[in-house]
Order: structure tokens, then C-alpha cells, then sequence
């Protein structure tokens, strides 16, 4: 049999990323929010219902599935028989009050590693302890931004005299991770903007600092190539790597401002869809930034990690293209305007996975390049 689960996460206030698992009914083991296919409803759209039936959970469905795992499910007359699960990446928003199974499991917060341990099942350990997503906390783009200017002797391990006379290497690793963060957080405030509801300016105002801070770090990025006599990698590589993750936010900043400008509050299914791809892109590219310290031990991590972006990408076209007929049949000729500026949104959406697509051919490059 067939069925579907979420993989939720958060970051909490104090920076910690954390995973929920809740106890099965039966046996009380540790598992995801999981259930069958339900008729009529995407594979990703019924385990977000799962995660609510069972854990009260909301949040933003990634529509393409993470991976696999097997087990075989009890049945109540003493048999078993294989069970295959599909697992959604859920970027959680919130935790209702109240849901349908409320009390009838225990439910926990763990970090990746405790909850690998906890679950009995192999496929589904390794990807919970493979499965990183991100830290990002305020302020983090501002304290990036002093360390990128306080380069001292002390990186270089030749006599005092010289050191003065040496360019300054720059913190190019460090200027990636942080960017790749805000990345993370404006995607998250994207996804939460497509849900509609009275908080969209909140969100809209999120994507926006967040982009005046990716600026900031982008352009000490371009400061340090110039005055910076040893890189890690070659120039052209470096500015072109920052630049795609910038184009990214820049996109999703171009899309919150044509929200608020057509002042919309209600977002197609598959425009939602194509945040939720955002959401996973903006996490991987993430993950994959600090590996860059190592491309020759990293390399084949990195691989799986830019072709399950490249995947994402092709999933989001496909999503376009059908949403961009359904809103044509739907609005075409009874209102054409209002075509017109929801395919505006979808084109600011697919040029968003578009150039998180490019992030993963930069990085793929350097893996060609240097490992």
C-alpha cells in the first residue's frame, strides 16, 4: 500500500531547528504525521491534512516528496502487510488549539539527530539525520556584515611584515551561509504571504528586509573579489554564485511588491504549490552552503542535494503551465484583468525556482571544477 507523510519543521526563538514526530495509535512508536491517500486531494495537499488531523500542525507543503521509506503496517485482524510512505518536507506556521485526533498521541519536538534515533525505520533515519534545515535569526545579516570587514593577520601564517603587504582574503563562506539564510527567511515569509489572510503585510515587509540585507552582504561579496589576492575559487565563480542566490530574493522581493501592489488576497492552489517549492529550494541551498568548505569530501552530497533542486524546478514548471490554463479557463474571457495580473505572479514565481535553479548548476560547477 501506498501512503503519505509530512516531515514537519521549525526554528524556535532561540535558533534551535527542531522536527516533530508523533506516537503511532497502536503501537506508540515514534513516527511522522502520516495517513492514506485521500480522494480528490494532491499526495502533498493529504499529508498536510494528516499533519492537521493528527497533530494540529499548519503550515507549507513542499509538493515534490523528499524520498521514501518502508514498513509494514499492522492490520487489526494480526497481520501486516508492506506499507510504502512518500514524504513531504513541511515548513510549520502554526499549532492549532485544538484538532481532530488531539490527545490520542504523544507529541514531541526533537532535533534531527534524536529523532533519527527515535524511529525504528532505516530509510527514515537516514533522512532525518540527513535533513538540515536551516538556522536564521535577526540580525544575523548585520553581524555578518562587520565580520566580513574585520580581517586581521592573524589568517595568514608568514612572517608580521609581510602579512601587511598581502591582500585580505574576505569571508566568502561565511557571506554564502548568511545569504543563503535570508534566502531561507524570505522564502518562509513567501510562503506564508500565497496563504492570504491579515498578517500579508507583516510578510511582505519580512521578504523586503530581508532582501535590503542579502544587498548588504552582496556587496561586500564584490568588495572582497576585488581587493582579495587568494580566493577559494575562481572570481568569476564566486560573484556568479552570490549573484544567482541574490537574483532569488530579488524575485521574491519583485513578487511581494506585485502582491501588495495589486493588493491580493486570495492565491490559486498551484500558486501555493510553487512557494512550497521555493520553501524546499531556499532549504537546500542552504544545506548545501556550508559543504562548499570541502568540495572534494562533499561532493557527492552536494550532487543529491543541486539535482534535487534541479528536480524541484521541472516540478514547478509543470505546476505553471497548469495553473496558468486553469486561471485561463477560469478568467480568461470573463476577466481578463484579473488574468493578467495573476499571471504576472505566476511568471514572478517560476522565475524564482528559475534562478534557485541556477544556484544549483553554480554550485554543481564548482564541484566540477574543484573536487
Amino acid at each position: 500500500m501506498r501512503q503519505i507523510a509530512v516531515l514537519p519543521y521549525r526554528t524556535t526563538d532561540a535558533g534551535h531547528v527542531e522536527v516533530m514526530l508523533i506516537t503511532s495509535r497502536d503501537t506508540r512508536r515514534w513516527v511522522l504525521p502520516k495517513g492514506n491517500r485521500i480522494k480528490g486531494l494532491k499526495s502533498h495537499e493529504a499529508a498536510s491534512h494528516e499533519a492537521y488531523e493528527e497533530a494540529g500542525l499548519v503550515g507549507i507543503a513542499c509538493p515534490y516528496a523528499i524520498g521514501t521509506y518502508q514498513y509494514r503496517k499492522n492490520r487489526k485482524d494480526g497481520t501486516s502487510r508492506p506499507a510504502i510512505v512518500d514524504i513531504f518536507p513541511f515548513s510549520v506556521t502554526s499549532q492549532l488549539d485544538s484538532w481532530p485526533e488531539q490527545g490520542e498521541r504523544e507529541l514531541r519536538w526533537f532535533t534531527t539527530n534524536e529523532a533519527a534515533a527515535a524511529v525504528d525505520e532505516a530509510e527514515l533515519k537516514d533522512i532525518l539525520s540527513t535533513f538540515q534545515p536551516p538556522v536564521w535569526t535577526p540580525g544575523l545579516a548585520e553581524r555578518l556584515v562587520t565580520a566580513t570587514r574585520r580581517h586581521t593577520a592573524e589568517r595568514f601564517t608568514i612572517v608580521r611584515w609581510f602579512q601587511a603587504l598581502l591582500p585580505k582574503q574576505g569571508s566568502f563562506f561565511e557571506q554564502f551561509e548568511a545569504h543563503a539564510a535570508l534566502n531561507v527567511a524570505a522564502a518562509d515569509a513567501l510562503g506564508k504571504l500565497l496563504q492570504g489572510g491579515a498578517d500579508m503585510p507583516v510578510h511582505s515587509q519580512e521578504i523586503f528586509d530581508r532582501e535590503n540585507d542579502a544587498d548588504d552582504i552582496i556587496r561586500d561579496v564584490l568588495t572582497d573579489v576585488r581587493k582579495t589576492l587568494i580566493t577559494p575559487f575562481d572570481r568569476t565563480a564566486i560573484t556568479s554564485l552570490i549573484g544567482s542566490m541574490d537574483d532569488a530574493i530579488d524575485q521574491m522581493n519583485q513578487t511581494a511588491k506585485a502582491v501588495m501592489l495589486y493588493e491580493l488576497k486570495e492565491f490559486e492552489p498551484q500558486m501555493r504549490d510553487m512557494a512550497g517549492i521555493i520553501v524546499e529550494a531556499a532549504r537546500i541551498t542552504a544545506d548545501a552552503m556550508p559543504l562548499l568548505r570541502d568540495l572534494g569530501r562533499n561532493a557527492a552530497r552536494l550532487h543529491s542535494l543541486t539535482e534535487r533542486i534541479v528536480k524541484l524546478e521541472g516540478h514547478a514548471d509543470e505546476i505553471h503551465d497548469a495553473g496558468l490554463k486553469a486561471l485561463f479557463k477560469a478568467k480568461g474571457d470573463k476577466a481578463p484583468m484579473a488574468f493578467i495580473i495573476g499571471r504576472e505572479i505566476y511568471s514572478h514565481l517560476e522565475k524564482i525556482t528559475d534562478r534557485f535553479e541556477d544556484v544549483a548548476n553554480e554550485i554543481q560547477g564548482l564541484v566540477l571544477d574543484h573536487a
